[in-house]
This record gives C-alpha cells, structure tokens and sequence, in this order.
C-alpha cells in the first residue's frame, strides 16, 4: 500500500463503517443521553486534532453539545487536571497509543465521567481506558501521513452527531458520503497536472471556516508532513485580523469553500485577495463564483449538505498534496523526521 492508495480506499472504509458500527454509534448515544452530560471534553493530537475541531463545530451546531478541546499537558507534566463534572470525555486517536491522551480518559474515569475513545486499534492503551470503544475499522495505515484514519474520525463523529439527533434525514445524507468521495477523486489526474504549477512553492496559507475550519488545518499539515512547505491554516475570519498583511501579488492562498452559513463571508475573502491583492488561490468549493476567482479550481461535488463536506473536501486536497510532495521530489511513503506512531508525554 501507498499513499496514494490508500487515499483512494476512502470511500469504500467510508461506507462499511457507516454499514458496520451503526448500531455500535447507536448504543453509545443512548449511554450519552442517559447521563444528560452537560459538554464533551476531547483530547488528541496531530491529524486526530483536527477531527476534534470537526467535532467542536459539529456538535455545537446540530447537537447542541459544547466541546472543549483538552490541553493534555495539565494530565502528565503539570499534574493538575481540571473539574470534569460530568463531562463525556473522548479521546481520539489512529494508534491508541499516546501516553498524554491515555491520561486524560484515565483521568475521566476517575472523576466518574464517561468515557469514549475512537479509534482504528480497539485493543489500544486508549480503547482499555474507556468505557466505550468507537472502533472506526479504516484497516492498517502504513503511509506515514494519514488519510484513510482521518476521514474515518470524521466519518464516526458525524455518525453519533446523527444518533443523537435520532434523525434519519441525517443518516440518508451519510450513505451518500461515499458516492461523493468516489466523485472527488475522479479529479486525481487534473490535480496531478495542477501540482506542477506549484513546483516551486514554500509557503501558504490555508483558509476555511465554519465545519471546515478543520480541513483548513488538515490540508495544511498534510503540506507540512510531506512538502515541508511553511503552510499555515486561518479561519477567514482570524485571517482578517492581522495576518492578511503578508499577502502581495502572487502569495498563495488555498481555501476550502463550500456552501453555507459561511460562504458568504469565505466568498467576499476571496474576492478581496484575488482582486485587491492579486493572491493566487487554490480553491475547493462547489460554487462556481469561488471556482471563478481561483487560478487553481478544484470543483467539489454538487448537493453535498455543508455538514458532510469536510468528509469530502478534505479527498482533493490530500491528492493535491501527494502529487505536489512528488512534484517537489520528495518520497511519499518517508517523510522526514515522523514516524507513524508518535507518542507524546
């Protein structure tokens, strides 16, 4: 298996775990709404990070579950974990192995909270630390930079958003994620070519709002981990707020903008960098005015509910970023300095 392979495994580990682990997510729900738990806390690390943001808005918007993103260092070096009080504490990890995460379920179970890890090792030091085990089956990872576990983390979290709602219109729209994804990456050669253009590219920004403020962050590690490009992800909003100053002609700036409740204000951002500060965008959307400003179109898929589309979006971006790490001359499969399982303390 490659990188690039496994990029293109997603939609069918997309489809047999919606198939799979329903009533798994079914069952955890039912355990969450019996405790009436008042937020979820959630812990994680690198790409599993980012699913938490995904979770953050996610949960927030259609569940109405506050979650706070915990800062594991508070466990382990400074021993001094806060209140809990009833939280649902989730860890979220591909490895299940991270000390500093382990810590944080342990440490829930102790204040009497429940418990939840989701992850692709159920036999994990995490999974053993938690009442509940989400186990999000994207099969053995072997590429470094991860793809397939990425989207399976979001995949699940936008699975138990749906059980808690007890909404069948939001199960329809998950079965239709893997047909979208197949979709995105019939784009695998188009995107080959546009990476050429990029041969030469150190830095960036990348922008996205909202749900996807987690494929901004996403898209931009990925850069990281394999181009050793200067990537760096904004909201829109945040990005207005100082950091637009380093943007001159030929600065280029990627964005993910599908549509909904953010589009607007994502649209007018794009318009300002292209036409006041002639950036070069590299631009994710569905919305053909977006694609329009982009020198670099990348056209998502059509009808895709604003909810579900970091399960999609994120597909091109991934393809974008392993054409770009062989344009650049650099091996896929060996990135530098990582390892696939990191372990913090």
């Amino acid at each position: 298996m490659t990188l690039h392979s496994e990029i293109f495994e997603q939609p069918e580990r997309l489809a047999s775990l919606l198939e799979k682990q329903k009533q798994s997510v079914l069952e955890i729900a039912k355990a969450i709404q019996s405790r009436d738990v008042p937020y979820a806390f959630l812990a994680a690390r690198g790409t599993s990070d980012n699913a938490g943001r995904y979770a953050n808005y996610l949960w927030g918007a259609h569940n109405g579950l506050p979650l706070a993103l915990a800062t594991p260092s508070l466990f382990t070096y400074y021993q001094s974990p806060p209140r809990l009080r009833n939280a649902l504490v989730v860890g979220v990890s591909q490895s299940g192995q991270s000390p500093d995460i382990v810590s944080v379920l342990e440490e829930g179970r102790r204040q009497n909270c429940l418990t939840l890890a989701v992850t692709n090792a159920p036999e994990s030091p995490l999974a053993r630390a938690a009442d509940f085990v989400l186990d999000i089956q994207a099969g053995e990872e072997k590429a470094v930079a991860a793809t397939k576990t990425y989207t399976a983390e979001l995949m699940a979290i936008a699975m138990l958003s749906a059980a808690l709602n007890h909404s069948d219109e939001r199960w329809r729209e998950l079965a239709s994620v893997s047909q979208w994804a197949e979709q995105a990456l019939a784009l695998d050669e188009q995107l080959a070519q546009m990476a050429q253009r990029y041969r030469y590219m150190s830095q960036c920004v990348v922008l996205g709002r909202g749900f996807n403020y987690a494929t901004a962050f996403e898209w931009a590690l990925k850069l990281k981990e394999l181009t050793y490009l200067i990537a760096e992800p904004y909201s829109s909003a945040d990005f207005q707020h100082g950091p637009i100053a380093m943007v001159e002609g030929g600065f280029p700036v990627l964005a993910v903008v599908p549509g909904g409740r953010v589009y607007d204000s994502m649209q007018d951002m794009l318009t300002r960098l292209r036409r006041g500060k002639d950036a070069e965008l590299v631009v994710i959307s569905d919305q053909a005015d977006s694609l329009a400003l982009a020198q670099s179109p990348i056209p998502l898929p059509p009808q895709i509910p604003e909810w579900l589309t970091p399960l999609v979006g994120i597909l091109p971006a991934q393809l974008f970023a392993c054409h770009l790490t062989q344009v650049k001359g650099y091996d896929t499969e060996k990135p530098r300095n990582i390892t696939k399982v990191t372990e913090t303390h």
